[in-house]
């Protein structure tokens, strides 16, 4: 029975059978080579650079046991036992998968998977031109209204034939010239000036020529919401006539093209639409 250097039994004569120790005058194995001599000339073991299975060398002999943490001194834990020359042995029961090696000095950045849009709120949209107004846009339809005032003979006769002595004392005019008024707005006044009253109609019958049977505010053209015109006499001295018929006071009458309002003692006013 041969002891090893660590003092165990071993019934192999060359290394130990418990720590794998090679026993003292037992040839190395073919790994080793003969060193430089020692002082007494005897050549000194020397380890070769790469330990084989169950060899021992200086690199490994302070190496700890991963299993227990006791140094080594053979192919054997003497703790526990370890194979330093079976596999190896890794704390962790799960070996966890490596992780991909990260080159040095640089930083994974996401790849856009495309252009990004501004970020923030979206600018607003350009002002839409506003569309020029249309006609049904407007309250009333554009209808252009106008009236021509004249002299009607035929009218004059008629009320020289129902005033008698009283009504000859007034003469038809010799001459008057034909105006034209274009109504516009939601009421034209028809009557004569006056500066005392504050009156200044729309449609202002003053004269020359005169006509006597005028009042101040004879009658009133008023827009309808349909475009058209109408005459309303608000309570006249002489009365008011459309087309040869007496209208009642306050009463409102709508008018078309070619209508005749007579009033006074002889003015005409013809309605003209367009």
């Amino acid at each position: 029975m041969a002891v090893c250097p660590n003092g165990h039994d071993s019934a192999s004569d060359d290394f130990c059978d418990t720590c794998g120790m090679r026993i003292s005058g037992s040839p190395p194995p073919g790994g080793l080579v003969n060193g430089p001599s020692s002082a007494s000339g005897a050549p000194s073991p020397a380890w070769p650079d790469t330990a084989g299975p169950g060899s021992v060398g200086p690199a490994s002999a302070a190496e700890p046991c991963p299993r227990c943490g006791t140094v080594r001194s053979g192919q054997f834990c003497e703790a526990c036992g370890y194979n330093f020359a079976g596999p190896r042995f890794t704390p962790s029961a799960a070996s966890a998968s490596p992780a991909p090696a990260i080159p040095p000095n640089s930083i994974a950045s996401p790849v856009p998977s495309g252009p990004s849009g501004p970020s923030g709120p979206s600018a607003p949209p350009p002002p839409r031109e506003a569309a020029p107004p249309s006609m049904s846009s407007f309250p009333y339809p554009q209808a252009t209204w106008t009236v021509v005032v004249g002299a009607d003979r035929a009218y004059y006769e008629q009320v020289q034939a129902v005033t008698g002595a009283e009504g000859a004392a007034v003469a038809f005019p010799s001459y008057c010239a034909e105006r034209r008024f274009q109504l516009v707005g939601n009421q034209m006044r028809i009557g004569r000036r006056s500066v005392s009253r504050g009156l200044s109609p729309e449609i202002d019958l003053t004269g020359p020529p005169a006509d006597p049977g005028i009042s101040r505010l004879h009658a009133v053209l008023i827009a309808m919401p349909d475009g058209d015109w109408a005459v309303l006499d608000p309570g006249s001295a002489n009365g008011t006539l459309v087309n040869g018929s007496e209208i009642g006071t306050g009463d409102q009458v709508t008018l078309h093209d070619g209508d005749r309002i007579n009033l006074g003692a002889w003015t005409a006013i013809t309605v003209h639409r367009g």
